[in-house]
């Protein structure tokens, strides 16, 4: 019984440790902050509902965000066939909900909902959970060559959609734009200064 409680007392420490940062990557790869926090969250009822096998991972948070990616995957393809179900007609798409974030923090969701999701994955991984690029080959199963090509692919494509969406923002406001504050303020420079 003590092994047991040892081992739920793991996933309480990795919760208070990692939540934030799930959430904040998840976030950022699937653009719904709900959705993200219902991911992290199923990926922690996993890990409860096997809490001494979660003892033997050598890295809690790789563990969790791996769990919650592959469920972000799950419920993608299941939303591609619920889209091809509406475009036939066969179901009425239910109305969206938007809440009120800072609008540059929602650009750059919609900018990243733009790129491939292998593109957005690494881009995701690397910026936002503070990943190295052997990190992020590693968590994908990808050379760590692809992963720099798409950092640089991914960099570009949103140097390009952000500029359209500060073009279109100054336009609106008439004001200067701040940066997004979901990557750090060298990862937005980058961004913007990508082949």
């Amino acid at each position: 019984m003590g092994e047991e409680l040892e081992a739920r007392e793991a996933v309480r420490d990795a919760y208070e440790a990692h939540y934030r940062r799930l959430v904040a990557a998840l976030y950022a790869l699937t653009g719904d902050h709900a959705e993200a926090q219902d991911l992290v969250q199923e990926a922690y009822a996993r890990a409860l509902a096997r809490p001494r096998q979660f003892l033997d991972v050598a890295d809690p948070e790789a563990w969790l965000r791996t769990v919650a990616m592959n469920l972000a995957r799950t419920r993608w393809r299941r939303r591609r066939l619920f889209d091809t179900l509406v475009r036939s007609g066969r179901v009425a798409r239910p109305v969206e909900s938007v809440p009120g974030v800072d609008p540059n923090r929602v650009a750059l969701v919609a900018a990243l909902q733009q790129l491939s999701q292998a593109t957005r994955e690494t881009i995701v991984l690397h910026h936002l959970a503070d990943m190295s690029v052997h990190e992020v080959a590693d968590a994908l199963g990808v050379p760590v060559g692809t992963v720099k090509a798409r950092l640089s692919r991914g960099r570009a494509m949103l140097a390009a959609l952000l500029s359209d969406t500060d073009a279109d923002i100054r336009a609106d406001s008439q004001g200067p734009r701040r940066r997004p504050t979901a990557l750090p303020q060298r990862d937005v420079q980058e961004v913007r200064d990508a082949p």
